[in-house]
């Protein structure tokens, strides 16, 4: 008798198979490498409490919701990858965060950081600087809560929010 499970797994494969340029499966691991960070992460599969196939209203492309038990999800989205929310949890609330983000969102974030902080040595940096910073962390916690191992992303921020604190006087 197949199960809910059996289901997910059969969708989750198909969606992949049709996108790989966003995500690629390992069936035996149940293994999902995020294609635009690179970054694998594994489903576990014991755990989930639902899925649902959806259709995004912008792009009229199907994407899974993957819920687990623990009230975690991950979404499996083209563009973007894998998906799951952002994690409050070290910065409190964020103005303006969106409810669901990806790695490649912190990839695009990072970049900004960088350019105020070294490619303007001589400028305090703005405090969209530490906003960014803000994000980028609610991004890899919740990149963490779902499984990647993103401990080397987190160390480039790390250096990033001590030459923040550098430049601007401030150890908060």
């Amino acid at each position: 008798m197949d199960t809910y499970i059996d289901e997910a797994k059969r969708k989750v494969s198909a969606w992949v198979e049709k996108h790989k340029q966003a995500a690629l499966l390992d069936e035996a691991s149940s293994t999902v490498l995020d294609v635009a960070s690179g970054r694998k992460t594994v489903i576990p599969w014991r755990d989930l409490a639902a899925f649902e196939e959806k259709i995004h209203p912008e792009t009229q492309g199907s994407y899974l919701v993957l819920l687990f038990e623990d009230g975690k999800q991950i979404a499996l989205v083209d563009p973007g990858g894998v998906a799951f929310a952002p994690s409050l949890e070290n910065t409190g609330p964020l103005r303006d965060a969106p409810p669901v983000v990806c790695l490649k969102d912190f990839h695009t974030l990072k970049p900004r950081i960088d350019h105020y902080l070294y490619d303007h040595p001589d400028a305090p940096p703005p405090k969209e600087t530490l906003d960014l910073v803000m994000l980028c962390i609610a991004i890899l916690d919740g990149a963490r809560a779902v499984g990647f191992d993103i401990a080397d992303l987190e160390g480039e921020l790390e250096k990033s929010l001590s030459d923040i604190e550098r430049r601007t006087g401030s150890t908060n």
